[in-house]
């Protein structure tokens, strides 16, 4: 078998069959193929497609390429929750406590913020002490402890997938469904859980921009998994805006502890709740969403959630007396405020311009290797919906680097869109699969 045939009868437009597919992937790990043949095959793909029969067979040797966390000796109820990412997006960070203080087991590997999207790990990172780069058998370990771990993604998951993601990432065939799709379960189905949840977002702030392409990227994600014999939901939300007020790693982890302490922005809790609804309904914990929720409700007025994420902070060696005192967070040598020129409601605010804000003052990274600056970011004083007067507020600007905040500025007056009349708030949940 030649990769030049495969190449071949994919630019056709022809259907690849199993071992076409095996030969692709076992080609790229022992590296008997060159890049730039792998990137031609990634192109056909790009022009041509895949069928959910082959980006099924391209998942499943992607995730055979390495190793497959095995749970199941914790439980046969293990959870994990995935975002395609996006702009203030903290769910993990109340969504991993309100599940292990729930009595579920909660599995969570998680990836570093890139381009303009923020990484979980990169905002746990911000609490000092806080180890994300835990080995595989303390990984387990933990999560056998105290029913959540969270770390690092490793390399020795579903390698493939990085060796062709890079090359993606070069060539412009990143934003191909087949190939997310691929990417997305594979890496999910090696980190061990049976119970997926997936947050797969649309919008300004988001990679795919449309609800329709979220719906359709949702439908096959959630088929391939269900073949590969995983159970799997989608939840598709809307990322036209920032979530919360907080935007920046060492923010997002003080709103998360508000969050778990009951004091929520109405955004959110319907994505954070919505999510914990449909991971304890797909381990049978409850039979209805209103039963789930008023559970949900419990573990934050009780302090269990917030508990639990204080005992997952100092099991990972982080500080966890950062949840009574903030300034124990890095704290930014600049505060400067955005005053606004205009009045009204705000109507949007655009999620893609605070995210290039927040890169500017260092939050963010344009390569892996980059170095991040854990204090920096921005904090929206006022969201949608909520009236502005002349010279108000609207947001916070938190850097080290004085010389970002005049370009930061530009950028946040721009993402503030203003309306005479108040907005309708509509729901962020455009629909869930199951």
């Amino acid at each position: 078998m030649k990769i030049v045939d495969i190449i071949e009868k994919k630019k056709k437009g022809i259907t690849l069959n199993e071992e076409e597919i095996k030969f692709f992937i076992n080609s790229v790990m022992n590296k008997s193929i060159e890049d730039y043949q792998i990137t031609a095959l990634l192109m056909a793909v790009y022009f041509k497609g895949m069928d959910i029969d082959e980006t099924t067979l391209l998942t499943k040797y992607m995730v055979e390429s390495g190793e497959i966390l095995d749970l199941s000796d914790i439980s046969n109820d293990v959870i994990d929750k995935h975002s395609t990412g996006g702009v203030g997006d903290k769910i993990t960070l109340m969504f991993l406590p309100i599940m292990a203080a729930g009595g579920l087991y909660c599995a969570k590997l998680s990836g570093r913020g890139l381009g303009h999207t923020g990484g979980t790990i990169d905002k746990l990172e911000s609490i000092p002490g806080f180890r994300t780069d835990l080995s595989v058998q303390e990984f387990k370990m933990q999560v056998k402890k105290s029913k959540a771990a969270i770390a690092a993604q490793t390399l020795s998951l579903a390698p493939a997938d990085g060796r062709l993601y890079a090359l993606r990432d070069v060539t412009s065939t990143v934003d191909i469904i087949p190939l997310i799709a691929s990417s997305v379960v594979s890496k999910k189905i090696a980190s061990g859980a049976n119970h997926i949840v997936l947050d797969v977002k649309y919008g300004s702030g988001a990679f795919i921009k449309s609800p329709e392409e979220a719906l359709k990227l949702s439908q096959i994600m959630v088929e391939v998994a269900k073949r590969l014999n995983r159970n799997i939901s989608a939840v598709i939300s809307s990322m036209e805006q920032p979530l919360g007020r907080a935007v920046g790693n060492s923010l997002e982890i003080i709103e998360a502890i508000e969050f778990l302490k009951g004091n929520m922005e109405d955004d959110l809790k319907e994505i954070t709740f919505t999510l914990a609804q449909t991971a304890f309904l797909k381990a049978g914990k409850f039979k209805d969403k209103d039963e789930a929720l008023k559970y949900i409700e419990s573990l934050i007025k009780n302090g269990t959630a917030l508990n639990k994420f204080r005992e997952i902070i100092k099991d990972q060696h982080g500080l966890d007396s950062v949840i009574d005192d903030y300034s124990k967070l890095p704290q930014a040598s600049y505060r400067y405020e955005v005053k606004s020129f205009n009045e009204g409601y705000v109507s949007n605010i655009d999620a893609l311009n605070i995210a290039k804000a927040c890169k500017n003052l260092g939050a963010g990274r344009e390569k892996k290797s980059d170095s991040i600056d854990y204090s920096a970011g921005i904090y929206l004083s006022k969201k949608s919906g909520e009236f502005v007067n002349k010279n108000d507020v609207i947001a916070v600007i938190y850097t080290n680097n004085k010389n970002s905040i005049p370009d930061a500025q530009t950028l946040i007056l721009d993402a503030f869109k203003f309306s005479p009349n108040q907005p309708e708030q509509k729901s962020l949940i455009y629909k869930i699969l199951n």
